[in-house]
């Protein structure tokens, strides 16, 4: 058919198929880069570009997959039979592609995480900026880094570890974190005022999240048993080995955690700088005379019959 492939000792036949199969490849090529020209030009919004992209690029290779198909497979009984075999072929040989690709099909199917997600997959955390056939990246989170903020460094992750892996979604669902910040007080300080200027505080920051997560929470309950009882912020307190922790409690936006923890301490600080009974706890090592220091009827009890050694005070 083509003098210049005679050389290379092909059949007629398979002459016609290759420069067909040639032909579609890159008139199919040409026709992605033609229709993402027009839309660039008319879409400029980065995740709209994101998608078209993105839908294109599927839309071709399955278009593509069927045309070229039909050209080296003849007749219907042939493409089952090579269809079965190019399956165990994949099965044994590319058996990490394959689960890539099956991973890939359950991104698509059950979408348990989308572009513009924060997850994380085993120990790596971070925004997703791409789902391909086979991987999906990561701008990664944390790490070195603290309060979940970028590192600047891009992962490239298997589309087969989301059917192995957990992946925890910080949106889906209910799109809010839970964030604590634990402040120490020594034993001398006013604990309860404190409790009081930190809960105002809380509110100050993060009240005005509780209507907006009542609203998902009852969006979400449609899908998934979230039951929870408080969404307001609270303060809770404990005894700690060097002093009084009182641990704030708020609803958060995932991206703004470490934003909002900034803004809360400023508060704190400058609150308990004008207070002269609220000192911060840390720690320390002290002695303690029960006979000098304990509560006064106690003190008798130590200084009677108890504590006939002990001195008196000076």
């Amino acid at each position: 058919m083509f003098d210049w492939l005679q050389p290379l000792g092909l059949s007629p036949n398979l002459q016609r198929r290759l420069l067909t199969t040639l032909a579609m490849v890159v008139g199919l090529l040409l026709l992605r880069r033609l229709w993402l020209a027009v839309v660039y030009r008319r879409v400029r919004d980065p995740w709209a570009r994101y998608r078209w992209r993105k839908g294109t690029t599927y839309g071709v290779v399955g278009i593509g997959a069927i045309l070229v198909g039909r050209v080296w497979v003849e007749g219907i009984g042939a493409l089952a039979t090579f269809l079965g075999l190019a399956s165990a072929g994949l099965l044994i040989a590319l058996r990490d592609v394959v689960a890539n690709v099956a991973g890939w099909a359950h991104l698509l199917w059950r979408r348990p995480f989308e572009v513009g997600d924060r997850i994380q997959i085993g120990q790596h955390a971070g925004d997703v900026i791409d789902i391909g056939v086979f991987q999906f990246t990561l701008n990664e989170i944390g790490v070195w880094v603290q309060a979940d903020q970028s590192t600047g460094r891009l992962i490239h992750i298997p589309n087969g570890r989301v059917l192995t892996e957990p992946i925890a979604n910080y949106y889906q669902g209910f799109p809010f974190l839970w964030h604590e910040i634990p402040v120490h007080l020594s034993f001398e300080s006013n604990w309860r005022k404190a409790k009081a200027i930190l809960t105002q505080i809380a509110v100050r920051h993060a009240e005005h999240l509780t209507a907006e997560a009542e609203r998902n929470l009852l969006e979400v309950s449609r899908k998934y048993l979230i039951a929870y009882t408080k969404l307001t912020p609270i303060v809770y307190t404990k005894v700690g080995e060097d002093g009084v922790v009182l641990t704030l409690r708020y609803l958060v936006e995932p991206r703004r955690r470490r934003g909002t923890e900034q803004a809360i301490w400023e508060d704190i600080l400058d609150e308990f700088a004008r207070e002269s009974d609220i000192e911060f706890g840390y720690i320390t090592r002290r002695g303690f005379s029960h006979y000098l220091e304990g509560k006064p009827a106690l003190r008798d009890r130590v200084g009677g019959t108890e504590g006939a050694n002990v001195p008196p005070p000076l």
